[in-house]
Parts: structure tokens; sequence; C-alpha cells
């Protein structure tokens, strides 16, 4: 069969490299692909949130399966419109994705299937807000209420601040459209967890958990970033937490949605805090997760293709995904002033000084005849397994360190709570790419 993969993050370099394994498929292509993607799929430089130019792609090539990769091609449509014309797709339909389109959408839909998540108020005139941030001088979490590049969540701890993120998203128009509506919501403390589930519109099938850092420095300072590493599994989120999480934050939603008429179809990615009351969802996103899936996909044994063609088929049926026991640790290398402005351009060296087994997903590389270029604000996800985290973490950082160019920079402390003691308290709130 032939598979399309839409996009061109670190995301979708895993996704076309755990594709490409599979014995089911003859081809791939990318759309548009990066630097590396190259060398297993064929990269189209199309616009994969347009669904006209993919279902054009589609019929040119007569692809078996789109596999969506990024949140704006889910929120166009792109499933809508490759279901009308008869072709098998991954990934959830414009409604259905609403869940990670608009937060307010996913709030309601959190109360009517008895979820538990944290209060909040919604917000469309910005004095409103500002009134109500100054009933709450503890601080609250901002979060614009469509798409913002994973950087449109910020929290606060203290009223001035609360403030200046409304102004910012509300007057400052620093998230354009998604920012004129906003939630504000009460802080949750606890750890953060990620749980990715596979959903045929009735069933959700959890893949491991895994823990993101989403700010840009060490010690979770500096500014929301899409992701800055990952890793899996985090040692305090055993089989019992993660069936908890299924039974109480994944399932029902699905549920709820098919209650809806709008089936969800597609990886449902739920961020949980792990709260003295238990899992609290912090939001949903309407695919897989960028950094976690570069760390879930070299844990998976056997063929992810198979589970991607019954999801979007709308029956796992007998679908049983099989995982290593091995942890991985993901490290992303970012340009330097990344997620503010930052110069692109720069030759990459050391990619081939990774051990044979140490993957580097790519993200913002250009392939060019003397290598890799920078061209983006991640760069590349560099990803090692070990026996344990441990092995894992430090396999990860003798490679990282192994890769530069200029400006880059990268955390120092992924999965280093495990090794150096019990995880700490986290503030919730950070959205992801």
């Amino acid at each position: 069969m032939k598979v399309l993969v839409l996009g061109s993050g670190g995301r979708e370099h895993a996704l076309v490299w755990k594709i490409r394994q599979s014995p089911l498929v003859e081809e791939v292509h990318a759309a548009p692909g990066n630097g590396a993607t190259h060398a297993l799929a064929v990269n189209s430089t199309i616009d994969p949130a347009d669904p006209s130019e993919v279902l054009t792609l589609v019929h040119e090539h007569d692809i078996d399966l789109v596999v969506i990769g990024p949140d704006d091609a889910v929120a166009s449509g792109v499933a809508d419109v490759l279901g009308k014309a008869g072709r098998r797709v991954f990934g959830p339909t414009a409604a259905a994705g609403r869940l990670e389109s608009s937060k307010t959408f996913a709030k309601e839909v959190m109360a009517a299937a008895g979820v538990p998540t944290g209060p909040y108020r919604a917000f469309e005139d910005r004095q409103e807000a500002r009134e109500y941030a100054r009933e709450h001088p503890e601080g609250l979490v901002v979060k614009a209420d469509g798409l913002a590049l994973g950087k449109g969540v910020t929290v606060c701890d203290s009223t001035s601040a609360t403030l200046a993120a409304i102004d910012r998203a509300m007057q400052e128009d620093a998230f354009g459209a998604a920012g004129q509506r906003i939630i504000l919501e009460q802080r949750l403390s606890g750890h953060e967890v990620s749980l990715m589930c596979l959903c045929d519109g009735v069933t959700a099938v959890p893949m491991p958990p895994a823990r993101d850092y989403k700010r840009a420095h060490d010690g979770d300072e500096g500014p929301n970033t899409g992701g800055m590493g990952a890793y899996s599994p985090p040692s305090d989120v055993d089989a019992e937490m993660v069936a908890r999480i299924l039974r109480e934050c994944a399932q029902p939603v699905v549920e709820e949605m098919a209650r809806r008429e709008t089936p969800y179809r597609g990886c449902l990615y739920t961020q949980v805090m792990l709260t003295e009351q238990g899992p609290m969802v912090i939001e949903f996103n309407a695919r897989f997760g960028d950094p976690e899936a570069q760390v879930l996909l070299p844990r998976m044994t056997g063929d992810l293709v198979p589970a991607l063609v019954a999801c979007a088929d709308g029956d796992l049926g007998d679908i049983r995904l099989e995982w290593s026991a091995r942890p991985t640790v993901g490290v992303v290398v970012a340009s330097g002033g990344y997620p503010g402005d930052y110069v692109t351009g720069f030759a990459i060296s050391g990619l081939d000084d990774l051990d044979s087994d140490v993957v580097a997903f790519h993200a913002g590389t250009r392939r060019t005849t003397g290598g890799y270029i920078t061209s983006g604000g991640r760069v590349l996800t560099v990803v090692a397994a070990g026996e344990t985290l441990a092995e894992a973490r430090d396999r990860a950082y003798d490679n990282v360190r192994r890769v530069s160019f200029e400006g880059s920079f990268y955390r120092n402390d992924i999965a280093a709570m495990e090794t150096a003691g019990p995880p700490p308290s986290i503030l919730s709130g950070a959205a992801q790419d």
C-alpha cells in the first residue's frame, strides 16, 4: 500500500520512519516533509493544511492511507474532504478536532462526559476577563481558545501576570484570532503526563505514557515552546494509573463525541495532571504529540500500519499494540532565540557521528548538496533507548553533544527528575505543538 504523512516536523519524521518499516507498505510520501524524510519517502511541496492540494496529491499517486500530523491540517478539514472522496484517512474530522482547536468546546465536552478538569471561565470581553482576574490574586492559567502553535498558554502566579497575559492575547493580538476568546483556568498542582490513544470512533487504545518538557530552558524556566524533549515511561505512572486515565479521561470523551455524531478517529492526546484528587485533564490534542511521538514510536515493536488502518476504518477490533520495555529519552536541539526570533541556514555537523541505534528525528532541517542546514526553530530530536531510564538518558546526552550548529541549544535536564529523585511539583497550563 501507499501511505502519505502530512506535516514537516519531528513527529512526522518519526511517523514516516515507523510506517516505512511495515511490510504492508511499498511506498511512503511526505507532504511537505523535511530534510531527512527524503531518504524514506517522496517529499511533495504542498500545503498539508490545504484540503484541495492534499486531495489532488492523493489522486495523483493513488494513496491508500493518509496520516494527518499537524493540528492545522485537522482544523482545516483535510479528513472531511478525503472522507467525502472515499479516501482512507487517519485523523479526526474538523468537528471532532475541535477538542483541540477550541479549548472552550473541549471543556464543554468534558463537562458533558463527566471528565475531571480544572475550574474555568471563558471570555470574549477583555475588561470582563480582567475583572475576573482581579478576583484571583493567586494567579490563573490564561489560554487562547484556538490554535496558537503550542504557545497560547501562560501560567501566571499573580494578578499582574494574569492581567498582562490577558492583554497580550486580547489587546496585543499575540495569537491572532485564536486569542480573541480566552479561558481563565484555576492552576493545578501535581505531575504532568501525556497519554496518547488510538481511537476508532468508539474505543480508545492507549499507548505507553510519556512526559514532555515545554519550557525553553532548564528548570522549567523561560517561555513555552512546542516541546524541548520527552521520555517514556515515567516511573510514577504505572499500568493501574494508565487504566484510570483511560477510564476517567479519554474513553468518556470518545463516547461523548460518538453521542454527538462526530466520532473521533485518530490519535487523541490527553494531557493530564496527576493531582492529589486524581488525574485531571489539562487539555486534549487531536493528533500525535511532538516530541512524545519521537520517544514512543521507537518503543513500538509491532507494526503501526494495521492500527492506523483500523482506526481509519472505524474498527480497532482485536488490534493489540506491542511495546519494548526499554525506556527512551529524546532531547530537542533548537535554534538560538527559539521560541522567539531566530536565524536559519546554518550547517549541521555531527549527525554521522551518532551511535547506530540512536535516531535523530529531523524537524527544522533542509537538505543541501553539502549536507543538512537549519530551517526552523526546533531542528532535531535525538532519541536513545537503554536498559534503564538512566542509561537511556546518558546515551541521549552523549549523542546530542556530538551535534552542533551555530547558536544551537538544548535543555540539560530531560528526564533528570527520574534519576535525581521524585518528580517536582509542576503547575499546569503549558500547551504544546
